[in-house]
């Protein structure tokens, strides 16, 4: 919940700046006010934008809520679903999640299915079978369109982090559970790291087994420090 019609000028910064990269897949999903106007402001660029969340089912009496047939209307080109902050404020569980995942495919949409554990999760070494249960339970049958992001709940907004072999290993887990459960489509499946990821560590946590990406929370905000994860990327 960041961003007024201001912030316009960091994407216009981060469209300017991401035409040197080469070849890193830039995603901004800014807050539903901004989502037209930025896809305006990105289309052709090469910078893709997406929502942060929509309601399962297409239209109806839902006050507040968003369709993703109306993000993908508005501009947006994927959404992210089951965020642990979903989750924890709105308490969603892992069926609302797939079914959230499953109208993002119905609307074109690609899905950002969001899975981690809590510290107190993470303390009891629960990591796996909590990653596990919602992997289970927030996939739809086919992976087609889905990208996975890995958060750890302990690690947003922290400053605290996973070390990089921490990170390998929970991403070769969800590698190893895809595989199972889908074969050849879990290889191809897209991992995301996300849990306070900044300039600074960027590098390090991206080079870690089974992490095609990231999943920027505060870095985002500022243009400069979004690039600068995005060149780590690159």
């Amino acid at each position: 919940m960041n961003g007024l019609a201001a912030s316009r000028a960091e994407l216009e910064a981060i469209i300017a700046g991401g035409k040197s990269l080469g070849a890193v897949d830039l995603l901004i999903c800014p807050p539903a006010t901004l989502i037209a106007s930025f896809a305006a402001a990105a289309r052709g660029s090469g910078v893709a934008i997406g929502g942060q969340d929509c309601h399962p089912k297409p239209s109806g009496a839902h006050t507040g809520d968003i369709a993703a047939e109306m993000l993908r209307d508005a501009g947006a080109v994927a959404v992210i679903v089951g965020h642990s902050e979903r989750r924890q404020d709105h308490h969603e569980t892992d069926a609302e999640v797939r079914a959230k995942a499953l109208a993002a495919h119905r609307a074109g949409l690609i899905a950002i299915v969001c899975v981690g554990e809590t510290q107190a999760e993470r303390d009891a070494g629960a990591t796996r079978d909590i990653v596990g249960r919602q992997l289970d339970g927030s996939l739809p049958e086919r992976l087609e369109g889905i990208v996975i992001a890995y958060e750890p709940v302990w690690a947003i907004g922290t400053g605290r982090t996973p070390t990089r072999a921490d990170v390998a290993d929970i991403h070769g887990f969800i590698r190893g559970r895809l595989v199972a459960r889908y074969g050849a489509a879990g290889r191809e499946t897209r991992l995301l790291y996300g849990g306070s990821v900044k300039p600074a560590n960027a590098k390090e946590l991206l080079s870690a087994g089974d992490v095609d990406g990231a999943l920027v929370g505060g870095a985002s905000l500022v243009a400069a420090d979004f690039l600068a994860i995005a060149a780590a990327a690159a």
